[in-house]
């Protein structure tokens, strides 16, 4: 009886000592985060973004900063985490606690890294090339993400089959990421396979295809807003559908002219001129998508996935081809963009 007490004393004080700091603990899996909370109705909704911005991700992008200052910069905005592209992890990937060390030190969270690292295979199709994607991905969880306490994990899954993926492609993929992510969630880490275009699940048909087939026991996704609107389909009554399974949101934006497109605009189209846009392009409704978090009570993040600038991107000539400063006008327009359309509570920023 003293010991429940005691555990209720400490519990209550704890409790008492985060609402006191104007912090809020987030529950993801197992895993508590004490941030302060920035969206003026979901208090559970976290922010922060992917390396994309001012990693070598995405055509024609050049890496244009390190992650000791991507770390330092993405505090000093006020947002609260990053997840990682390869190029920006690589170093680490020996020392993962380095990486750790520095994001405790910046005071934000290390949400996770994408697939398709150095050496790893993002075939989950072809029979022959499985299982290296098994071992490779199992490794790179239990070597790097486990370590770092990542409670999610975004994936891509290779090239889009000729023609689009056959029904028994689907299902091989399905079986892979069934397996898998049985293997990942004994680790305390969710699969989250990210529809993506140019990938087998580009088109809302095959996505939905892949969502029945898996087990949502081991299967979760990554929303990417963009994606779903290239693909074909709508953000908002994707992510409500599948709500219980969406583990992160990316924020992404494309053209206006590409919604509920029949056809996704192929790879030559975006290396002439990307597809992607920064937020408030017209193509995904952003209000829409957030009242679908806010009403259903998203708990997790929604993350900023804009590809760096590039020749002929917006803001980019504007900035006079300055790639630096250019990742610094992208961030504060979208940052900007949560504040003022969204009233998400982030400081205002400008370069």
């Amino acid at each position: 009886m003293t010991a429940k007490i005691q555990r209720r004393h400490f519990i209550m004080t704890a409790a008492a000592t985060v609402a006191a700091s104007g912090l809020h603990t987030t529950a993801l899996w197992g895993k508590t985060i004490k941030h302060k909370p920035l969206d003026p109705v979901n208090p559970d909704i976290l922010f922060g973004t992917t390396s994309s911005m001012w990693g070598g991700a995405g055509v024609g992008a050049k890496q244009t900063r390190d992650t000791p200052w991507a770390i330092k910069r993405v505090a000093e905005v006020g947002l609260q985490g990053i997840e990682f592209y390869g190029d920006g992890i690589e170093q680490y990937r020996p020392n993962p606690k380095e990486l750790q060390k520095l994001m405790d030190a910046a005071g934000i969270t290390f949400i996770g890294a994408s697939n398709g690292e150095k050496g790893q295979s993002t075939n989950f199709i072809d029979v022959d090339q499985i299982p290296k994607t098994m071992a490779d991905h199992i490794a790179f969880c239990r070597d790097f993400l486990q370590p770092l306490g990542c409670d999610h994990w975004k994936i891509n899954m290779g090239q889009r089959p000729a023609g689009g993926p056959s029904d028994e492609q689907l299902k091989r993929l399905a079986n892979t990421l069934n397996e898998l992510g049985a293997k990942t969630i004994a680790m305390g880490v969710r699969l989250a396979p990210h529809p993506h275009i140019w990938g087998p699940l580009e088109r809302e048909k095959d996505m939905r295809r892949v969502m029945e087939l898996t087990d949502p026991k081991y299967v979760w996704m990554t929303a990417d807003t963009g994606h779903l609107v290239l693909g074909g389909g709508d953000p908002a009554q994707i992510i409500s559908d599948y709500f219980p399974r969406v583990a992160e949101i990316h924020l992404k934006d494309t053209y206006a002219k590409y919604r509920g497109n029949k056809e996704t605009p192929t790879p030559e189209m975006h290396k002439r001129a990307s597809v992607y846009h920064n937020l408030g392009g017209g193509g995904v409704d952003f209000v829409a998508v957030f009242d679908v978090l806010r009403k259903k009570h998203f708990k997790g993040w929604a993350i900023f996935d804009v590809d760096g600038p590039r020749v002929g991107d917006d803001g980019y000539d504007a900035i006079g081809g300055n790639r630096e400063l250019a990742v610094d006008d992208y961030m504060s327009h979208n940052i900007n963009y949560l504040r003022d359309v969204l009233g998400v509570k982030l400081p205002p920023h400008s370069t």
